[in-house]
């Protein structure tokens, strides 16, 4: 049982970006050096403006601590990563940095800059409503910075309307594309191949760059905020150690977080040993924690499933890292984690195998099992899920709470210090989707780069 006497906040940052700068400064130093003479491989350098025009602009950084009682002698606190009401995801905390650097560029050089990124949703939403933020504050102007965002089709419910696609000329310079093809990961080929085969012949036509931004260093600078935070507002205790929770897709979060992590501990002031990770993922993309426990993400390692016809779901109880009750066996239970064989996957199997943690996979039949729990235990929180689960759009932040829940239950968890990333909650409530008349849909890379064309030529006129 949850014990849920204390959930008061614990610690509220406000700002993040702008209170923890110099580490993200530090962090972005770091970053190789940009070499534009290559067009396909163009990135601004790692620099942000210094004159104070940021302040506003990271507004939106804000993040929190609560505590949301105990389970089973751990004491569970939520870190509530969700605080921009214009995106409700994490994603937001790179965003405003990346565009930052694009922002630091135009102002430097004179250039256009395009970002280009595949998404599942929320970075798409995320970067474009840093774009959007850049443009109201009058950072930047709106023909000198545009995004193209590429995502699945099966995704673009999820995406959030705003003045990008509401303004019929902001529409135009800042597309979304959908992918309607076999494995919605496939988005992230075709904005990189957009990339190499278009941004030299984009750039001598229309001096515009083009920066697919996907690059893993991009994202885990933003987020040394996270650790940072932590140590300042609810630091460990001596002696202790502390497990934070994390659904995932390819964990750039907890990366970021580690990265801060190891710069504090330069600095003397903890032992990064101390932190451990817990990977949640679902049974549509499991290939983190099947990587972490078998060393290959190969679906044929996952347990065997037998069909109950009386309850109507699958179930197994010998593996304890997997579901042991499914709808289905392959079942996508957010759109959001679409990630397949991910390039982090060495870097958190060794983080977790030298501290300890693991990974966890749960199911949509074990989510809507602890959904009336979870809804009661966040509540004071200030976070909201919708009464019925049918209208959650996010499932990030039920996710890790259910694969907590679990791995305490099943064993797996020896910590009883636990922090729980939240990473991504709304229902229709919370945002209006973008109509799909302002959607464009494409097959293939040839189409991505007319719909680029267009966009960046409308930023020349």
């Amino acid at each position: 049982m949850v014990d849920t006497l204390e959930r008061a906040a614990v610690g509220e940052v406000e700002n993040a970006l702008r209170r923890y700068a110099g580490p993200v400064r530090r962090a972005l130093s770091r970053l190789p050096r940009a070499d534009n003479g290559d067009p396909a491989r163009f990135t601004p350098p790692a620099e942000l403006p210094d004159d104070g025009t940021l302040d506003e602009f990271f507004a939106p950084s804000t993040m929190s601590f609560h505590r949301l009682g105990d389970y089973d002698g751990r004491r569970l606190t939520l870190l509530n990563l969700m605080g921009n009401a214009r995106t409700r995801t994490t994603k937001t905390y790179p965003s405003l940095v990346i565009v930052a650097r694009a922002v630091q560029h135009i102002r430097q050089t004179g250039e256009a800059v395009m970002i280009v990124t595949p998404s599942s949703a929320n970075k798409a939403t995320a970067l474009r409503d840093a774009v959007l933020r850049a443009i109201e504050l009058d950072l930047v102007a709106a023909d000198r910075l545009s995004i193209l965002s590429v995502v699945p089709d099966a995704a673009h419910p999820k995406l959030w309307s705003s003045a990008l696609d509401a303004d019929p000329q902001l529409a135009l310079r800042n597309p979304v594309a959908t992918y309607n093809g076999p494995e919605p990961g496939e988005v992230k080929l075709l904005a990189r191949r957009l990339v190499d085969e278009h941004a030299a012949g984009i750039w001598a036509t229309h001096r515009t760059r083009l920066w697919h931004t996907m690059d893993i260093e991009n994202y885990k600078a933003a987020d040394v905020v996270r650790a940072y935070a932590e140590h300042e507002f609810f630091p460990l205790e001596p002696g202790r150690t502390r497990l934070h929770v994390h659904a995932v897709s390819s964990a750039f979060g907890l990366l970021g977080h580690n990265l801060g992590l190891e710069e504090l501990e330069r600095d003397g002031a903890v032992n990064a040993r101390d932190f451990r990770y817990l990977m949640v993922q679902h049974l549509g993309t499991p290939d983190m924690v099947l990587s972490l426990l078998f060393g290959a993400s190969n679906r044929e390692l996952l347990p065997s499933y037998r069909y109950e016809p009386t309850r109507g779901v699958y179930v197994q109880d010998g593996a304890p890292n997997f579901p042991h009750t499914t709808f289905a066996v392959d079942e996508t239970l957010d759109s959001t984690f679409y990630t397949r064989r991910p390039v982090t996957s060495d870097q958190m199997n060794t983080l977790i195998r030298q501290r300890g943690g693991g990974g966890i996979v749960v199911s949509l039949h074990e989510c809507l099992a602890r959904y009336g729990a979870l809804r009661a235990m966040l509540d004071p929180t200030g976070v909201r899920l919708p009464a019925d689960p049918r209208d959650l759009r996010e499932w990030s932040l039920v996710m890790a709470l259910t694969g907590t829940l679990n791995a305490i239950d099943r064993g797996l968890v020896a910590e009883d210090d636990i922090i729980v990333h939240g990473t991504g909650s709304y229902g229709p409530a919370d945002y209006q989707r973008i109509p799909d008349d302002r959607l464009r849909p494409v097959a293939n890379v040839d189409e991505l780069a007319a719909i680029a064309e267009a966009a960046v030529g409308e930023g020349t006129r």
